[in-house]
């Protein structure tokens, strides 16, 4: 009886330890808030699933991933531009990646959910996830890979002046 108790305890300590760390770090807000409901009306599946759910597209599945026309980059959720075509590069990991964010427009926290600490990205005005951020990089640049899922994108072509 006493083990199951202290079980017990235990478990309920490091629950809710991490809860209240994981609330107060996504506990941020964002200029740009709506319902969850608003949200899934405005996105599509995958979307929503990626960009509200911290989802994960699978590689080599977005349009976006060998797409290497002028341009920027913005948050699939509010328009927000969030990288620039000059700054991407061919990772070969199956996600459009970037070697630098448009800076202010990015948000950074840290995701432990697959048991180690990553530098997870978000939508610095609607709170999206984006993807992750590595430190294996271009070495002659910022030795920064920003893996985004292209499910977060959208892509405006630079206009022709």
């Amino acid at each position: 009886m006493y083990k199951t108790v202290l079980w017990i305890a235990t478990f309920s300590i490091l629950v809710s330890c991490n809860s209240k760390a994981q609330e107060q770090e996504k506990a941020t807000s964002f200029p740009v808030s709506k319902s969850e409901a608003a949200w899934k009306a405005e996105l599509t599946d995958l979307e929503f699933q990626v960009l509200r759910k911290e989802g994960t597209e699978p590689p080599f599945s977005s349009e976006l991933n060998k797409n290497y026309k002028p341009g920027t980059y913005v948050c699939a959720a509010c328009q927000t531009p969030v990288f620039e075509s000059e700054h991407k590069f061919d990772s070969g990991t199956g996600w459009p990646s970037f070697d630098r964010e448009i800076e202010g427009n990015v948000a950074f926290s840290t995701d432990y959910k697959i048991g180690y600490a990553r530098t997870e990205e978000h939508c610095a005005n609607c709170g999206g996830h984006l993807g992750h951020v590595f430190n294996d990089g271009p070495s002659e640049t910022t030795g920064k890979r920003h893996c985004i899922n292209g499910a977060a994108l959208d892509f405006i072509p630079k206009s022709n002046e």
